[in-house]
Order: structure tokens, then C-alpha cells, then sequence
């Protein structure tokens, strides 16, 4: 049996089901296999973010997601006296890209909402049970052949691929992609228990960093009756006997005993910091594990994921329709290899905080981190550790607000609020501050290929300001903003935007098709 496709996707977790889910809905042929036949009942990812809410707003599902999720606790860095020494915490309403900043979520819940959705896109096939067994590419196409689980073959002839098949990728392999070590690796316990009454009274309301040198430990809250403890391994010790119950209750019993809470995972890991020295090989393309590994200090791993196929998804639904030239898709790789080595460096920064392990040196840590403060210890949004992009399909021009990602204000017209993105998510747009020059308008609409939105006109009411701060903040008075929300060009004069437009049409529409758009959501 054969199959012809635009896009085959190898893996079909979290990172996969997205990028189905996103090109599916943009009407791309879209085809997805993965060895399991069912969604993994135990949890791996533990938190979200704002800007991945936003991909599932996209998706139509956000709203389902937040039934299964709920706003992440702060988080205290403690000593080695115990003493508070750090702290993050989120952001007050209004919300940036309005959901709440950082959330804990229920994984295998949420996959299963991810794949309820895609069940009901038409363009969309998916093999569950069929493994990957040979891969070969051309100019022109990329052909796959997979074996099902009664061992019968099929051919998929597709004209991209996007792996999403995990940390040990097959297809990463099978393309010869090398991983860079970004230096750290590290054994760690990571146990998850469903806590009962008695449990959740010895626990601390918030998340904890245990920044201890005799064994650094991370507790996090998570939603309902959720627990999760991250707990360093220490030389000598065997990271087998350590993940059984009898060593995991051992462990835990600093905080709490078998009578308190029943084990839902346990399992001994090795925390590293990995990056694929190619995302592109050809007609493939590597996204979530299967490009990069980090450290779970900060929640980012599934996250990371997301933000690869948000990216790439409506590039390759660009070319795919003719509307940009295949070398948009290098643009991919760049952006987001750049992008996670940066956020990776600064989880390693966390995960030097809390992991120090000579006492000395912990000590002057917690000296240094309270003498910089003054002794008192700030609240640190966590969103403020998010780069932006630095490099790929981004303005020439430089100027503060480029490659960070727009936010999405509330929308009022009269008595209605819609979120921005519900007038128009997946298109290129041109968003313009209140009070903006009217002449910015008349040159962003000749173009047809982008929506204009002007805040404070009649339809579109910055309904709490948080446009606004934006524009006040960044000091411009019109962004050109991408389809996955990222923001290409700011300006301040029709000249300014016209030159950023003309530079972009070259790029984005090198035929001269003008009238080529994303599609609205």
C-alpha cells in the first residue's frame, strides 16, 4: 500500500500531535505514525506556558486544556540554612497573551484532547502501532516505508518530514543528525505520587527548590492532588534500587510516608543538555526530542517541542502552497536552534543554583543571591527567562520589540471581548498602536496579504491596556507581526513600514503574488 502526502510526521506525542493538528487545520495532506498504539498513562511533561496556550487557542482547544490545568505556584529557592534566597512567581492580570503565564497540567489527559481533535480534521491520517523502518529523499520527495504491527508494509511518499519521534529518533539516525553536548549530565529520581488529605497537610503550599548540597531536590505542585518530587541522585548510589518503591519512599519519607500519597511514577532519569547540530537534513526536519534535551528546571522540555512545530508548521504550509520559496524553511533552524541554546543556558543557570555541591560554594551562592537583592528577596516572573529571537526571518532593523512575541490583548467592541487572535491567528499582520499615524494604515493595506488591526478603533479596543504597554514599552507605533506571533519589524513611519513590507514581500512572495495569505483562524 502507498500513501501521498504533503507532510509525514514520525512520533506522535505532545510535540507530533501539534504539528498534525497545526497543519491539518491549515489544509495540508498530513500523514503521522507512532510504534505505541496507545497515549502513555503516566506523566512526563508538567508544565505550560502562555505562548503554548496560545498554540492550542489555534488549534480550537485551548479551553478544553484549562479543565486540565492550573496556574503553577511560586517557586522558592532555599539554602543550605533553609533561608530564601530566590524566588519566582507570575505576573498579575491582565495577562500578557491572555492566559495566565505558567500553568501545571495534566499530560496524558491533555494528549488525549490533542488526539480527540485531530480525529476530526479530514486531511489527516495516523498509523498508530507502525514503526518507521526505512527512510530515502530526492529533490523532490521523501519516501518512508513503515511496518505495522501484523507486519504489514507501507510506502508513504511525502514531500516533508518533520521527526518527532523522541530522544533516541530514529529517523535523527537514519538522516545522520549529530547532537551537541551543551555540558551537563546529571542523574536524577523523578517521582510523582497522587497526594491524599493527610499528605497535603505536611506540604508546602508552593513549589520548592531544595538548594542543598548533601542532595539538591525539586518539589513541585501540580494540579489536583498532583505531587512531583525531582530528587538528585548521589555517588555511589544505584539508580535501579533507587527508583523502586522501597527506594523512592525512602527518599520522600523527608516529607511524607506510603500512608500519605500513592506512587504514580517513579523513574531514574539522566538530566541533559543536548542540541541537534543540523535541524534540516534535505526534506527532514527534527523537532522536540528528537533536536534538543534540557534540564527540567524551568518546565520547558514539551514546551520547547510546540514552540519547534508552531514554527515550522506555517512555513511549510507557505511553500507547500506556493506562497514562499522552499529556503523559508531554513529559516526554521536558525531560529530555532538559536532559541534553544539560549533558554538552555539559562535553565543550566537554574540548575547550577539549585544542584551546587560543595558546601563553600553553596554557601556563597546564597550570600551572593542575598547581597544583590539587599536581603530582600524579589518575586521573579518567570516568563522574563524567555528569550526572543535573535536571528532567521526577522526586520534588518534591530530595534527593541523584534523577534520577541507580540501579546494578545482583549478586544472589545462594545459589549463583546474576543482575544486577539480570534480576528485573525494565523495570518501575517500589521498591528497598530492607538492613535497611530492613519497613513500607517494606507500603507500596511496595500497589502493584501496582511491584516491590519489597528488598536482603539471601534472593533478593536485594547480592552486593558496591554497593547498599549506594549507599544509604550517597545517605542514604536507599528509591529509587523508573524504568523506564529513573533514580530518580524517595529516602526514608527510609513516609511519605516513600507521599506520593512517591501523587504519582506521579497522573501515571502519572490513571484509577486501579493494576494498569497496565511489563513485566518
Amino acid at each position: 500500500m502507498a500513501v501521498d502526502v504533503d507532510v509525514a510526521i514520525v512520533g506522535y506525542g505532545p510535540c507530533g500531535a501539534v504539528a498534525v493538528g497545526l497543519l491539518g487545520g491549515m489544509g495540508v495532506r498530513t500523514w503521522a505514525c507512532d510504534k505505541s498504539t496507545t497515549i502513555y498513562d503516566k506523566p512526563r511533561a508538567f508544565a505550560l506556558d502562555h505562548e503554548i496556550m496560545r498554540v492550542f487557542q489555534q488549534l480550537g482547544i485551548h479551553e478544553q486544556v484549562l479543565a486540565h490545568s492550573e496556574p503553577f505556584t511560586p517557586s522558592e529557592f532555599h539554602g543550605v540554612d533553609g533561608q530564601l534566597i530566590k524566588r519566582f512567581t507570575t505576573v498579575e492580570p491582565p495577562f500578557p497573551l491572555a492566559f495566565p503565564p505558567s500553568l501545571v497540567f495534566n499530560q496524558p489527559a491533555t494528549e488525549q484532547v490533542l488526539r480527540d481533535h485531530v480525529a476530526t480534521l479530514p486531511n489527516v491520517q495516523v498509523a498508530l502501532g507502525c514503526e518507521l523502518v526505512a527512510l530515502s529523499q530526492d529533490g523532490d520527495r521523501v519516501r518512508l516505508q513503515a511496518r505495522a504491527a501484523d507486519g504489514t508494509m507501507t510506502e508513504i511518499n511525502a514531500r516533508y518530514v518533520i521527526a518527532c519521534d523522541g530522544a533516541s529518533s530514529t529517523v535523527r539516525g537514519l538522516v545522520d543528525i549529530a547532537l551537541q553536548d551543551l555540558g551537563f549530565d546529571e542523574p536524577w529520581l523523578v517521582v510523582d505520587v497522587m497526594i491524599n488529605d493527610a499528605g497535603m497537610r505536611k506540604l508546602p503550599r508552593v513549589s520548592m527548590q531544595y538548594c542543598e548540597p548533601q542532595r539538591p531536590c525539586t518539589y513541585l505542585v501540580g494540579p489536583g492532588r498532583h505531587r512531583r518530587w525531582e530528587i538528585a541522585i548521589n555517588d555511589g548510589e544505584d539508580a535501579r534500587q533507587v527508583a523502586t518503591p522501597q527506594g523512592t519512599w525512602q527518599l520522600l519519607s523527608r516529607w511524607i510516608t506510603p500512608d500519605d500519597a500513592t506512587l504514580w511514577r517513579q523513574a531514574s532519569y539522566r538530566f541533559h543538555a543536548l542540541v541537534a547540530e543540523r535541524w534540516r537534513a534535505g526534506r527532514v526536519f527534527v523537532a522536540g526530542d528528537a533536536a534538543h534535551q534540557q534540564p527540567p528546571f524551568l518546565g520547558q522540555g514539551m514546551c520547547q517541542g510546540i514552540r519547534d512545530v508552531a514554527n515550522l508548521g506555517w512555513k511549510l504550509h507557505a511553500v507547500l502552497h506556493g506562497h514562499a520559496p522552499d529556503a523559508l524553511l531554513d529559516s526554521y533552524g536558525a531560529e530555532r536552534k538559536a532559541h534553544v541554546r539560549n533558554l538552555t543556558t539559562r535553565i543550566k543557570g537554574i540548575g547550577r543554583i539549585v544542584g551546587e555541591r560543595d558546601l563553600a560554594a553553596a554557601r556563597a551562592r546564597d550570600a551572593q543571591l542575598l547581597a544583590e537583592c539587599g536581603g530582600v528577596v524579589p518575586s521573579v516572573p518567570r516568563q522574563d527567562v524567555q528569550p526572543a529571537l535573535e536571528t532567521g526571518l526577522l526586520s534588518p532593523e534591530r530595534r527593541s520589540g523584534v523577534g520577541s512575541i507580540f501579546p494578545q490583548p482583549w478586544l472589545s467592541s462594545g459589549a463583546t471581548r474576543v482575544r486577539m487572535d480570534e480576528v485573525c491567528g494565523r495570518q501575517w499582520r500589521v498591528v497598530l498602536a492607538d492613535g497611530a499615524d492613519h497613513a500607517l494604515a494606507q500603507v500596511a493595506r496595500a497589502y493584501p496579504s496582511m491584516h491590519v488591526i489597528p488598536i482603539g478603533d471601534e472593533r478593536h479596543q485594547d480592552a486593558d491596556g496591554v497593547a498599549a504597554r506594549w507599544f509604550t514599552r517597545h517605542g514604536c507605533a507599528a509591529a509587523i507581526v508573524r504568523p506564529d506571533h513573533y514580530v518580524y519589524g517595529v516602526s514608527d513611519t510609513r516609511e519605516q513600514l513600507s521599506t520593512q513590507l517591501q523587504a519582506l514581500q521579497t522573501i515571502m512572495y519572490p513571484k509577486g503574488d501579493t494576494h498569497a495569505t496565511t489563513p485566518c483562524s
